[in-house]
């Protein structure tokens, strides 16, 4: 999972080798060349990204320190290999090694949907609100939204009974394993989960 220095500093490395022009073109990351940085919106916030150092900072100057941000952001930069937005959604279990992590996947991030807005619909309606989602017509409610740059994700809910819990769902665009790996979905949707909370209250 990478969510630690020692992770971070491996992608910050690497984000050294690659040329920003280049990472611009492919990630859809605006780059200013006079301030050598990237601008990057990730859930609605925007965040500045120094080359070739990796540093990341908030639009007041902050200094990120959250691990899983600051790699997810880099190894996007990195990984990023131009494919648009396909509007055609995929699970996780399409993506490559998402059937063998499936079950931790399952756990980690959509029972956690579950659990976090499945008998509180009109939380989820505040948080995916203030990300401008889309709402889509999947399950009983479910929003489409703008993760990071050219990333999009879905979360869907059902309503439970007395006899069934909530249930929830997860799908990507098909574009997104061109950008981040099996492991790297788990940590997109930690992410959003944990702004979606702060977003609803």
């Amino acid at each position: 999972m990478p969510d630690t220095p020692m992770h971070y500093e491996y992608i910050r490395a690497k984000l050294k080798d690659c040329d920003p022009v280049e990472i611009s073109r492919k990630s859809g990351a605006t780059y200013d060349r006079q301030k050598q940085e990237f601008r990057v919106l990730l859930m609605g916030t925007t965040y500045f990204v120094s080359y070739p150092s990796g540093e990341i900072c908030d639009s007041d100057g902050a200094k990120i320190t959250n691990f899983p941000v600051l790699t997810l952001i880099l190894r996007y930069l990195v990984n990023a290999k131009g494919t648009a937005p396909t509007q055609r959604d995929i699970t996780y279990r399409e993506v490559s090694g998402g059937q063998v992590y499936y079950p931790n996947f399952y756990g980690r991030c959509i029972m956690r949907l579950a659990r976090m807005f499945g008998k509180d619909f009109p939380a989820l309606e505040r948080g995916m609100q203030k990300q401008n989602a889309v709402k889509t017509t999947y399950g009983d409610l479910s929003y489409r939204f703008q993760f990071i740059n050219n990333i999009y994700v879905t979360f869907i809910l059902w309503n439970g009974d007395e006899e069934f819990p909530a249930g929830a769902n997860i799908l990507f665009d098909a574009n997104t394993p061109d950008y981040f790996n099996a492991e790297d979905h788990a940590v997109v949707c930690d992410i959003a989960l944990s702004f979606l909370k702060e977003l609803a209250k």
